[in-house]
């Protein structure tokens, strides 16, 4: 018998198609998430998500760990969506005696211009995760990970040249249609997801900030464990530590020029500052 894991392509997904089918017939059983990781893309949140899971009272979603439900599937529904999350009972029953939370983990609720007020009207009470990285890193390897999965064909300084006018009347688009799906805007935002402030002050003004638990990879991964234990505390779970905090979904690649690097970071410098002010904390690239 074929495991799951070398089953072909067709055959997994013959078999999601069968567990979304049955997870839309059973949605009104299933949990909704208590917390969602918001973003950033390529700021740490695969290595964060997989520490989160392994917690014994977080039942993560059935598929992939994020359902990109308020950013690119909304026209499917609340049904559609709940029915990737576990059935309540049978979450509980793995970890009796205490609460048990779900969630999902996706980079672009952060930074699409619709999803925080999705989420703000679908999920009163839910709990935001963000993290967040240096942007000019960030942008560099976003920029690998769009080329390795081919949204992307342009070397890094020519996609910083055309991000402009790649972007230019996405968002726009976007709020007229709310099906509307923006290439560009979701590939091709490299220096764009790095403007923080703005995102950050966005979620604090619809959630609060008492909903919101902003950090930074660079501390994440420097000291997982001050990190974890503030995000367990945040999500009003028990003190719980992994085996190990692995690092995940790094990319291989060629140091950046120095002067592109130099660049960017006085590109950045203005919106670092705007959030260093909104936290009342300096970035970890900026110290």
């Amino acid at each position: 018998m074929l495991s799951r894991q070398s089953a072909p392509p067709a055959v997994k997904e013959a078999g999601r198609a069968v567990t979304r089918q049955v997870g839309r017939l059973t949605n009104g059983m299933r949990m909704l998430p208590g917390f969602l990781l918001v973003g950033t893309q390529r700021g740490g949140t695969t290595s964060l998500w997989r520490a989160l899971t392994a917690h014994p009272r977080i039942a993560p979603p059935l598929f992939h760990k994020g359902v990109h439900y308020f950013d690119v599937n909304y026209t499917r529904g609340m049904g559609w969506y709940r029915g990737h999350f576990p059935i309540r009972s049978l979450a509980h029953r793995r970890a009796p005696g205490g609460p048990v939370l779900t969630g999902e983990s996706a980079g672009y609720y952060m930074h699409h211009p619709l999803s925080a007020e999705r989420i703000a009207a679908d999920l009163p009470g839910i709990k935001l995760l963000a993290v967040l990285r240096d942007p000019v890193e960030r942008a560099y390897s976003a920029h690998k990970h769009e080329l390795a999965r081919g949204f992307e064909t342009e070397p890094f300084e020519r996609a910083l040249e055309l991000e402009e006018g790649r972007l230019a009347g996405e968002v726009e688009r976007i709020l007229a249609d709310p099906a509307y799906v923006s290439h560009s805007h979701r590939h091709h935002s490299y220096v764009d997801r790095g403007r923080y402030a703005g995102q950050i002050d966005r979620l604090f003004r619809l959630f609060g900030r008492e909903r919101v638990h902003v950090l930074f990879a660079e501390d994440f991964f420097a000291d997982p464990e001050t990190e974890y234990v503030r995000i367990l505390d945040f999500l009003g779970l028990p003190r719980w530590f992994p085996e190990v905090f692995e690092r995940h979904n790094a990319r291989p690649r060629s140091p950046m020029p120095e002067s592109l690097r130099a660049e960017l970071t006085d590109r950045f410098a203005p919106d670092d500052e705007r959030l260093a002010e909104l936290l009342g904390v300096t970035p970890p690239w900026r110290r």
